[in-house]
């Protein structure tokens, strides 16, 4: 955390930094009379919620005494997709945004749905970051959460405990009966005659002539239902509809769901609304605070007892801003009315209804704990995995059981590149599962900070395409990962078939220069490893020498110069065979490291290798064949071309002599 000295530079007149108020990092402003003008504080400390990178983002927030931003300033991040990627400036330029917005405002990051106007919203709207929604997300919540946290103990005297999760264990029979006569279901009728009233004496009054007409009639008739609860669930949801919800659950394990059922002319959402979007004609409070709504993005099926209304929806409340379902909270929904035909003014009126779930459902907070973040990110993901399991499972048999069968496929090369194809597009820009040398220095680095590893669990994706590539090297040495699991070396691959396609003249590096070219990897990575030692902010820099995150991370959409490395390497590929992966990736030098793992020589060779025999050497695209007959497993990219020779009568220099020899009469 930053010290007096620090933070009184972060402090604007009129206000100077008074004294420090709790040991998270509260510390007071005060104002030109030198009373206490607000508050200014690191959300690390309130909130550490983790961001992409495993670490959490830091803003520096100031407050003033009635809750609104003066400031927000980012002091640290480690989010790949800015660091490596979009730079930093749009990051600073989204919190720059709560400047002279309220605690109190519902600030969702978006837009409304339909693109409708920000003015006639509920809400207060942030602009988001293309490419980055993760981790602007992730930023939202962690100042809010701390900002709210702030609000509760200082400004209102409400000490911000953590929340309350439904107990899972807890059983009890109810039925919708039930749940009306505990006020477990509450019920909210609004009529026509109601809204007329509201709207009477006011440019709207005349603009709705079905109400005016119909005066008992039902503008909305709203059911709230806090379904977190499973005995409250399985009180009115379908099998179905209860199974999208525990699947629901088990992903986003600290979302209170909130169903409303609805009839009548209102409805609750408008004919733009986006599902997973937040509504617009409904928000909710809490002592004062704003709830922040989300759609579940469920389709609602209903036991037979419940009424049947033609309108229903899940909503989501964040329990880590503060929400406490046992405790009173308000919803409320907006009614609008338009006057004018061309550019209409827009009236409106919230019709608000108070809620609470009774206790008995709920364990208190210190008993459960939201579900760690990196659990999280391994349920959402698990579709993923499941792809990439079978992927990798299925790879891996076919290289152990049957590598001399697929290398002598006549098919093998278009079945190789189907393989790469899905690798750069599943594993790569779907996947987001390209290997970086930022892995391995971040490792190294925690390491010598004696700090933990835990931030490589919220990639669960990489971190099991990680697992397999330790466990090859003991197999294959470092080709199973270059040869078959690197999204940008199958995309430099294809630009090499392109080249042939093309008939372009492919360059031959000269033996000894190939030889004096490969070892500018390690000394590639060997600055990389000094300057994570000593300068990270450095290593920052370093690192853009892969261009991974520009090709794969970030499709291309870059500062032109990260566009033109990363693709001239591609186009160089056209005549010059996976030159960066062969002479500069520092990944590769590590993989060359942990390939010196490796147990046995699984490339088979003959005694006619290399003498006289000479055929796999000149086919070796990588160089990786001396003029022996050995293969250098440290430059061997499992590509099998020497494979399907050595098994091929018709390729295998010794295999054809010996062939004549036998017909010789």
């Amino acid at each position: 955390m930053l010290g007096a000295d620090e933070l009184a530079q972060h402090v604007d007149p009129p206000y100077e930094l008074g004294e420090r108020l709790t040991d998270d990092g509260v510390w007071s402003i005060l104002d030109r009379s030198g009373v206490a003008g607000g508050y200014i504080f690191e959300t690390r400390p309130l909130a550490p919620l983790p961001g992409f990178s495993g670490e959490p983002i830091n803003v520096l927030v100031t407050l003033d005494r009635d809750g609104r931003f003066i400031a927000a300033e980012i002091l640290e991040q480690n989010e790949p997709i800015f660091i490596s990627g979009l730079g930093v400036a749009p990051f600073h330029e989204f919190v720059r945004q709560y400047r002279g917005l309220s605690i109190t405002d519902s600030i969702m990051v978006g837009v409304p749905y339909g693109g409708a106007n920000k003015a006639s919203s509920a809400h207060v709207y942030l602009d988001g970051v293309t490419k980055a929604t993760a981790s602007v997300r992730i930023a939202h919540e962690s100042i809010l959460a701390a900002t709210l946290k702030v609000a509760r103990e200082r400004m209102q005297g409400l000490a911000a405990a953590a929340p309350a999760y439904p107990d899972p264990e807890y059983e009890e029979t109810l039925d919708w009966q039930d749940l009306v006569d505990q006020g477990l279901a509450q019920r909210r009728l609004i009529t026509n005659a109601e809204v007329e009233k509201v709207f009477a004496g006011t440019l709207w009054e005349d603009d709705d002539p079905e109400a005016r007409d119909d005066p008992n009639g039902h503008y909305l008739d709203l059911w709230i239902v806090d379904i977190g609860p499973p005995s409250i669930a399985r009180a009115v949801l379908d099998a179905e509809t209860m199974q999208a919800r525990e699947d629901f659950l088990t992903i986003s394990g600290h979302d209170e769901p909130i169903l409303l059922i609805a009839d009548g002319r209102g409805g609750l959402v408008s004919e733009d609304f986006v599902r997973n979007t937040s509504p617009d004609l409904i928000f909710a409070e809490q002592d004062g605070f704003p709830v922040a709504l989300r759609d579940a993005d469920l389709d609602v099926g209903l036991r037979d007892s419940v009424p049947d209304f033609e309108h229903r929806m899940i909503l989501r409340i964040d329990r880590r801003l503060g929400f406490d379902p046992t405790r009173e909270w308000a919803l409320s929904i907006r009614t609008v009315r338009a006057h004018g035909q061309f550019m209409p003014q827009l009236g409106s009126h919230d019709f608000t209804t108070v809620h609470a779930t009774d206790g008995r459902f709920f364990l208190a907070p210190e008993v459960q704990a939201p579900r760690p973040v990196w659990v999280e990110s391994l349920l959402a993901r698990r579709a993923d995995l499941g792809v990439l399991t079978v992927f990798l499972a299925g790879l891996l048999a076919a290289l152990l059981a049957g590598m001399n069968r697929l290398a002598g496929l006549r098919r093998f090369t278009p079945i190789r590149l189907a393989v790469l194809g899905f690798v750069a597009v599943f594993i790569g820009w779907w996947g987001q599962g390209q290997l970086s040398i930022v892995t391995v220095l971040g490792v190294l680095r925690a390491a010598i900070d004696g700090q933990s590893f835990a931030f490589l669990l919220y990639d669960p994706f990489s971190l099991l395409i990680w697992a397999v590539v330790l466990v090859s090297f003991l197999i294959w040495g470092r080709g199973f990962f270059c040869g078959w699991l690197c999204p940008y070396g199958a995309l430099q691959e294809f630009t090499h078939h392109a080249g042939r396609v093309l008939g372009l003249r492919q360059v031959r590096v000269p033996d000894a220069w190939d030889r004096r070219l490969k070892w500018l990897k390690y000394g590639v990575l060997s600055v990389l490893a000094v300057a994570a030692v000593v300068s990270p902010a450095l290593t920052d820099v370093l690192v853009e020498v892969e261009p991974f995150k520009t090709a794969i991370t970030v499709n291309f959409v870059r500062e032109w110069y990260f566009v033109a490395y990363a693709a001239g390497w591609l186009v160089l590929g056209l005549w010059l065979f996976k030159g960066f992966c062969r002479y500069v990736c520092p990944l590769g030098a590590v993989m060359v490291l942990g390939g010196l793992l490796r147990k046995r020589d699984w490339i088979p060779r003959r005694p006619d290798c290399g003498s006289p025999c000479q055929l796999c050497k000149v086919r070796c695209n990588y160089g990786a064949i001396e003029r022996d007959g050995r293969v250098r497993y440290d430059e061997c990219f499992q590509c099998l071309d020497c494979v399907t020779i050595h098994d091929d009568p018709g390729q295998c220099v010794p295999l054809v002599l010996a062939a004549k020899r036998e017909v010789r009469p």
